[in-house]
């Protein structure tokens, strides 16, 4: 499953003096995230995400954060040929791309980083200016700046949540599988699951709090969009088997262009 720099290749602070002539575009939409099968979740995503996504947890101990699964193989059943999301929501983890928080511990400080590595940036003006001719920041890096702000404050409420979970003993670990209508078989490891039964067992106090604070909501949100699981597997077969023909197609293109 998904790690929380996955996307992120040249993560650096952003300051005018390295980035003054920067600017962003996203012309080419979530290309940058074609060949990942999962992202983590904010728990205040789980409602709009399970839609048609699928929710799991991956990670173990201190580490469990929710993931929405993209896809059963190395590739996102959300992301078209162009770029295009085709999901009814995209994670606010895409959407922040590709400006992150690093922390350090030491200073208990996050500094607003971007990665250099994204093929949006450019020192034509193309897309939205990092700073202005002053070196002042632009209003568009100031909302980047708001948003990762806001995704890291929802970041740390969620870990608030899984640690409920894992303290509570109610995710079970393993591996899905699938039966598809083709015969195949599908499988997703590395994640886990609410045991409904491990729920139900929880004290009156801790669901009354659980209620209270919607953690208790989230729970079935989770568990309500494994349902989808079966239809996202099925995409990723019918994705890889579209690709294969196109792939195959490429060599005889070209020994026919020789014998011409």
């Amino acid at each position: 499953m998904s790690t929380q720099v996955l996307i992120y290749e040249r993560a650096v602070p952003i300051s005018a003096e390295r980035h003054g002539n920067w600017s962003v575009t996203g012309s080419k939409g979530y290309s940058f995230a074609r060949n990942i099968n999962a992202v983590p979740l904010l728990a205040s995503e789980f409602i709009p995400a399970a839609v048609d996504g699928t929710i799991v947890f991956a990670g173990q101990g201190d580490e469990v954060f929710p993931s929405l699964v993209l896809g059963v193989r190395d590739s996102n059943v959300m992301v078209d040929g162009e770029g295009s999301w085709k999901g009814a929501y995209v994670p606010a983890f895409l959407r922040r791309y590709p400006f992150i928080f690093s922390h350090d511990d030491a200073a208990s400080t996050f500094t607003l980083c971007i990665d250099e590595e994204f093929e949006g940036i450019n020192e034509a003006g193309r897309g939205e200016r990092l700073f202005d001719s002053e070196g002042e920041r632009t209003q568009y890096l100031s909302n980047m700046l708001k948003f990762v702000t806001d995704y890291q404050t929802m970041f740390e409420r969620t870990k608030v949540f899984c640690k409920r979970l894992v303290d509570l003993g109610v995710l079970d670990s393993g591996v899905a599988q699938f039966n598809l209508p083709q015969g195949e078989r599908a499988s997703l490891g590395g994640l886990s699951t609410i045991n409904r039964d491990k729920l139900k067992a929880i004290d009156a106090d801790t669901l009354r709090t659980m209620f209270s604070t919607d953690e208790l909501e989230l729970c079935f949100v989770h568990l309500q969009s494994l349902n989808n699981l079966t239809s996202i597997a099925e995409k990723s077969v019918a994705a890889a088997a579209a690709q294969a023909p196109a792939q195959e197609s490429k060599p005889a293109a070209k020994t026919s262009k020789k014998k011409t």
